[in-house]
């Protein structure tokens, strides 16, 4: 499959982008649109990407810059968890597993379908500083092998003023949680 957009959606896009990057200044202090476009520019497939986490309702925009890759982070910035990406289990493994009321999907698959990852728990407390998110929904983040192994799976939540993270059953999913995507350009 071809993982590009044309080029009207393209232009459209990158406005869309470029007004999310000038309202949120406080995300990407010293950080310059021109320079975050023409890598987005260079990366037709990141851009697509970009795109897929805008249209699941992510509201993607740049929180960060890794010096020694050159690339800038990108993650969803959405209020609450992304509407498009509710409702699923963790990973492919619960979808399997789940013998009655499967999901759509998992987060994991969806993930790797739209050319995402995960936040790492790590990452979603260090973003949250910069993007209150998830007041009233939850987002699945990547578990560690032994939590997993176990069948369980962990998510964050915002709640009376700090970042939370519980436990589940990987298999279970709620219209309340979903998941939040970090891409490198």
């Amino acid at each position: 499959m071809k993982k590009q957009i044309n080029n009207q959606i393209k232009i459209e896009f990158l406005k869309t982008l470029q007004d999310r990057f000038h309202r949120n200044m406080n995300r990407h202090k010293g950080m310059y649109w021109a320079l975050v476009q023409k890598k987005i520019e260079t990366n037709p497939e990141k851009l697509w990407t970009l795109n897929q986490m805008e249209l699941t309702g992510g509201e993607p925009d740049v929180v960060d810059y890794n010096k020694q890759s050159g690339e800038y982070i990108f993650i969803d910035c959405s209020k609450e968890s992304p509407l498009g990406r509710r409702s699923f289990c963790y990973d492919p493994k619960a979808l399997e597993d789940r013998k009655a009321n499967k999901p759509q999907n998992s987060a994991i698959a969806f993930a790797k379908e739209i050319g995402v990852t995960l936040l790492t728990e790590e990452q979603y407390k260090t973003y949250h500083n910069k993007v209150k998110f998830d007041n009233k929904t939850s987002s699945w983040v990547l578990t560690p092998d032994e939590i997993r192994i176990l069948g369980g799976a962990i998510f964050c939540d915002f709640r009376f003023g700090r970042v939370f993270t519980y436990h589940n059953g990987a298999e279970s999913y709620y219209g309340a949680r979903g998941f939040r995507g970090i891409l490198f350009v």
